[in-house]
């Protein structure tokens, strides 16, 4: 019989945390990931409904029938086989970040489209981050007045919050930068021609990881 642990995805390992903090039933399992890992792994909520079911099937999660009224649902609660299997892969240092960003995409391309299309698509973009950035707030307000859902993580809800904030703040300012630079442009954007000083800008931006400790 092999001993091999069975090889469990980012998504697989997410839901396993979630039910690390405390058992939940699939619905739980969807608005808790929505609130949390959802954000810093998207793919998580295509596949959520599958994920308890598999967890169970290698031993990392039990399952139990349970009642909302006479609604029948399935409650998950993680095993002492789950929490070793979360703690081992705790242990490995994840991936560095990997961006999905359409506008961006389009922005690469402007060159084929209007001024006034890339002008828009810079805005979208902010108006992206200030909406994200909103619903951050919303809940950090709601932790400091001690009534979160998870009060006794805020140590490392205070990690996860931090970087979104830095981020959603990163993309509205790109985004100032950039509604303020395509503005000048002409409207023909396949004629403009940008000045080596103007990259050599950017460039000394991207010095910041030369810089000494």
């Amino acid at each position: 019989m092999s001993t091999t642990p069975p090889r469990l995805t980012t998504t697989t390992y997410g839901v396993l945390g979630l039910l690390a903090v405390r058992p939940h039933s699939t619905y739980e399992l969807a608005k808790a990931m929505g609130r949390s890992v959802g954000r810093a792994w998207p793919r998580a909520q295509s596949k959520l409904f599958e994920e308890p079911k598999k967890l169970v099937s290698h031993g990392y999660a039990s399952a139990r029938e349970d009642f909302v009224g006479r609604r029948p649902r399935t409650v998950y609660t993680i095993t002492r086989s789950g929490r070793r299997a979360l703690a081992t892969w705790l242990a490995d240092p994840g991936d560095g970040p990997v961006l999905e960003f359409e506008g961006l995409v389009k922005l690469v391309f402007a060159d084929h489209g209007t001024r006034d299309d890339a002008l828009a698509t810079i805005a979208r973009a902010r108006e992206w981050a200030v909406e994200m950035n909103a619903g951050s707030l919303e809940a950090g307000e709601r932790f400091v007045e001690n009534s979160g859902l998870y009060e006794q993580r805020r140590a490392t809800t205070l990690l996860f919050g931090a970087f979104f904030t830095d981020f959603y703040a990163l993309v509205a300012t790109w985004a100032e930068w950039a509604e303020a630079e395509v503005a000048g442009w002409p409207e023909d954007i396949a004629s403009h021609r940008i000045p080596p000083e103007r990259i050599r800008e950017v460039l000394e931006r991207a010095r910041w990881s030369q810089q000494p400790d």
